[in-house]
C-alpha cells in the first residue's frame, strides 16, 4: 500500500511562537523530526536522517512534510482579515488515528451528548438536513447549511442561539469550521483543527482560531476551546477500531453522518490511507 499521497502533504509540527534555537523533538508519520529556529530566526525542520525538510510558517504554526508537496498550503483568507484575534490554542495529544480526529471534528450529532450545555443540550438533539459536497475545483470536502441549537456557541455568546456552521476539509488531517459570529452576524468565526500524525494511531492536535471577539481574555478563549477538545479526547481514545474504517460496510452511518461519508470517500479517492483501516478484520 503506497503512502506517498499523504507523505507529500503539509502537516503542522509546532507553534512558531514557542520555537527557540534549542528546538523541540517530535515525530511525523513515524519518523523522528526536530523543529527549531535557525541563526536568522527562521523555522527549520530536520528529519531523523539529518535531511532538511520543506517548511512553511502560516496560521501561527510551523508546517513541514516528509515528501515533496505538490501544492502550496491551503488558504484561509480570514487569516489575513484585519480586526480578527488569532488564538494559538496549543496542543492536545490523542491516542487515535489522525483521520479519526478530523472525522470527530466533523460530527455534529455528538454535540448534545459530549459537549452538554455548551455546544448542545437535550432535547435539542436532532440534526437538521444540511448539504455536503466534494468541490472538484478546490478538491475539498464541504458541508454547508448546518444548523444546531447551542446553549453557549462561543465564549462571546450570551444565552442559547441557533448556530450555523460550515465545515471544510482542505487536507487529509486538517479541517476548517466556520460558525456564526455572535458579535458580528455578517462574519464567520473560524475554528480550525490541524492534526499532526505522529503514528497511525497517535496524533498531536493543534486547534487554532481566528475570531471577532474583543472582550474575552485570551486565556479564557484558549481554555474554552481546550475544554471542548478534552471532552472529545475521551471519546476518541475509546473508539474501536483505532484506525478509521474506509470500507463502507464496517460501520453503519446515519443521516447525520453525511460529512463523514463524503470525507471517507474523498480519502479513498486520493489514497490517503495513513491512519485508515481498509478492510474489515
Amino acid at each position: 500500500m503506497t503512502m506517498q499521497a499523504m507523505i507529500d502533504e503539509w502537516y503542522p509540527v509546532g507553534l512558531f511562537s514557542q520555537l527557540d534555537n534549542a528546538g523541540r523533538k517530535t515525530a511525523l508519520m513515524g519518523e523522528p523530526i526536530e523543529v527549531a529556529r535557525d541563526a536568522d530566526g527562521n523555522a527549520k525542520v530536520t528529519g531523523g536522517d539529518g535531511r532538511v525538510l520543506p517548511v512553511r510558517v502560516r496560521y501561527g504554526h510551523v508546517w513541514s512534510s516528509l515528501g515533496q508537496p505538490q501544492k502550496e498550503l491551503f488558504p484561509i483568507p480570514e487569516a489575513d482579515q484585519p480586526g480578527r484575534r488569532f488564538v494559538d490554542v496549543g496542543v492536545v495529544r490523542v491516542r487515535c488515528s489522525p483521520l479519526r480526529a478530523v472525522e470527530n471534528f466533523l460530527d455534529i450529532a455528538h454535540f448534545p451528548f459530549v459537549h452538554t450545555d455548551i455546544l448542545g443540550a437535550e432535547p435539542h438533539t436532532e440534526v437538521q438536513n444540511y448539504k455536503v459536497e466534494i468541490r472538484e475545483e478546490e478538491d475539498e470536502v464541504w458541508a454547508t447549511q448546518v444548523k444546531f441549537y447551542q446553549p453557549q456557541a462561543a465564549k462571546s455568546a450570551s444565552g442559547g442561539i441557533t448556530t450555523e456552521y460550515m465545515y471544510r476539509v482542505p487536507a487529509p488531517t486538517c479541517s476548517v469550521l466556520y460558525k456564526t459570529c455572535p458579535p458580528r452576524p455578517s462574519e464567520w468565526d473560524v475554528i480550525t483543527l490541524f492534526v499532526q500524525p505522529l503514528a497511525e494511531d497517535l496524533c498531536d492536535v493543534w486547534p487554532w482560531m481566528a475570531l471577532f471577539d474583543d472582550e474575552t481574555a485570551m486565556t479564557d478563549l484558549i481554555h474554552f476551546q481546550q475544554t471542548i477538545f478534552l471532552q472529545d479526547r475521551s471519546i476518541l481514545e475509546n473508539q474501536i477500531p483505532r484506525l478509521l474504517p474506509l470500507d463502507p460496510g464496517m460501520e453503519i452511518p446515519t443521516r447525520a453522518d453525511l460529512t463523514s461519508i463524503a470525507y471517507r470517500r474523498w480519502l479513498k479517492r486520493h489514497n490517503y490511507t495513513y491512519g485508515a483501516q481498509l478492510v474489515a478484520q
